[in-house]
């Protein structure tokens, strides 16, 4: 294959990132213990209110604790004293002492990559957050360029090939979300490479977009697999 970009996403598709917040909602939706509300219920608010918190505050782990925070008061008979307040942060706070874990064959998979292409790591989220993420993961030397950009859609997509002279017929968008890193970038003219992850966050859940005339969708069972295609 004549070399390609190929524009990776990084959190759940190098390293593990949505499992940490699936346990701290576990110990959030025990703690809060509602009286009338099943666990999946609260689940339900919960997404509803995260929704409402990407809107004023963006990704990442401020608005996760802001979405904590107002899920209780919304739900629970008692005011959020500061002790409560304190107590429900910590649940997002521990979230950022996780070990940042590779997902498999994923060093040994880009140091091919990158002798044969172009890599540009594409992330979404707080700039600060997701560039330490980047600095703990030893992965960055891999990387001719880190793109860390506050929505994953067809007009960021776009904003790219100028900036990085890209060639839509040879550039791929590899990641595990249908909603930000597939159908957008489909629709920006771009190929796609969906690496399937079992805990991919629910707010990114999406129904895949077929791939339009004259581009490619490959879907792949991890990201080790890649090797076979470029």
């Amino acid at each position: 294959m004549l070399s390609q970009t190929l524009l990776i996403d990084a959190d759940d598709t190098l390293w593990e990132n949505n499992i940490y917040f699936e346990r701290a909602i576990a110990r959030f939706i025990s703690f809060l213990n509602h009286h009338e509300f099943s666990p999946e219920q609260v689940r339900e608010v919960l997404n509803g209110v995260e929704r409402e918190c990407i809107v004023k505050h963006g990704y990442g782990l401020i608005s996760f604790a802001h979405a904590l925070v107002d899920t209780f008061e919304r739900l629970s008979v008692e005011p959020v004293t500061p002790e409560l307040h304190a107590q429900i942060h910590s649940f997002a706070h521990t979230i950022a002492d996780q070990p940042l874990e590779h997902l498999p064959e994923v060093p040994e998979t880009l140091r091919y990559l990158r002798e044969r292409h172009r890599l540009i790591l594409m992330t979404k989220g707080a700039i600060a957050e997701q560039t330490r993420k980047v600095e703990r993961s030893g992965l960055k030397e891999y990387f001719a360029a880190i793109e860390i950009v506050s929505e994953k859609d067809a007009a960021t997509y776009s904003s790219m090939v100028e900036k990085y002279e890209l060639a839509h017929g040879a550039t791929w968008m590899v990641g595990n979300s249908p909603k930000s890193d597939i159908n957008p970038a489909l629709a920006a003219g771009f190929h796609a490479v969906l690496v399937p992850h079992g805990d991919t966050w629910i707010l990114e859940h999406e129904e895949l977009n077929q791939a339009p005339p004259g581009q490619k969708l490959l879907i792949v069972g991890r990201f080790a697999e890649l090797r076979d295609h470029f």
